[in-house]
């Protein structure tokens, strides 16, 4: 076994590596607007994470970030369908034989391997339902989502504790996702960091290229993706001001807890208190 991956010393260039480099062609692999989406969608679940994490007076700023994770993932839809040619979504849904060529190291491309495409729409798709219950949740005691008010209190908790177990998974898929990038920096010495920063990768000779990276709808449908995003967002920031009083009226504060016939001071008072704050989400 003397594959250049083995006699390289994980990093070390050889002769051969450096003739390679040589006869490469630098291609644009990601277009602008997908990297704009990739790293605005890294700092908005970053931020959910942290502020969920955090909780109490940061839910509000955990809300804002769930209503970006939104708009992006809006516009990610649109511009899987009318983007350039690696940014589409059919261009690399993988297929059962790409998926077996890939593991017996026999694919080769461009821009997401079969296996990472399983990665890139498991994550979206996660983060799509992880937003979706956000909208819905309320956590008991000052925050509820902009819909929910359009559920039943029951209802109401049942999505919340989804959000809450779906985060797991949600951690599970981000951290695989850092590990593939580590696994391919060290291991397969391809940085794919870069070339999402830039937009560039140098190809090797015989590598099967897209036909086009030409977007396909052009500036229109970056006006239509867009678009579609800051409305959606727009108009969820509006739907969720007019329910504010609802998420009000869940607060222990609220007047119907207040005309209890339990005093606020009495012990049981004090526990339903202690409850109230001990449900507060850790997402």
């Amino acid at each position: 076994m003397t594959t250049p991956e083995l006699t390289s010393g994980f990093g070390t260039p050889t002769a051969a590596d450096d003739a390679t480099r040589r006869a490469t062609t630098r291609i644009l692999l990601w277009d602008l607007p997908l990297r704009i989406f990739h790293w605005s969608l890294v700092v908005s679940v970053v931020t959910a994470i942290v502020t969920g994490e955090l909780g109490g007076p940061w839910m509000p700023w955990h809300g804002r970030a769930g209503l970006c994770i939104v708009g992006l993932l809006a516009f990610r839809t649109v511009w899987g369908i009318a983007g350039s040619t690696t940014a589409r979504f059919a261009s690399f849904a993988p297929a059962p034989r790409a998926l077996l060529r890939y593991v017996r190291g026999q694919w080769r491309g461009v821009g997401h391997n079969p296996l990472g495409a399983l990665s890139v729409f498991a994550l979206l798709g996660l983060l799509a339902v992880q937003a979706a219950t956000g909208l819905f949740g309320n956590d008991d005691i000052a925050f509820a989502g902009p819909l929910n008010a359009l559920v039943d209190d029951t209802l109401g908790r049942r999505v919340t504790g989804w959000h809450r177990l779906l985060a797991n998974g949600l951690f599970a898929l981000l951290a695989l996702h850092v590990l593939a990038i580590a696994f391919h920096a060290i291991v397969k010495r391809h940085d794919l960091v870069r070339p999402m920063i830039t937009g560039t990768l140098d190809v090797a000779p015989g590598t099967p290229l897209p036909k086009t990276s030409r977007w396909r709808g052009g500036r229109a449908a970056l006006l239509v993706a867009v678009a579609l995003a800051g409305g959606g967002v727009s108009g969820l920031t509006w739907v969720g001001r007019g329910a504010a009083p609802v998420a009000a009226s869940i607060s222990p504060r609220s007047p119907a807890s207040t005309s209890s016939p339990t005093s606020p001071t009495s012990p049981a008072s004090t526990t339903t208190s202690k409850q109230a704050t001990q449900a507060a989400p850790a997402w």
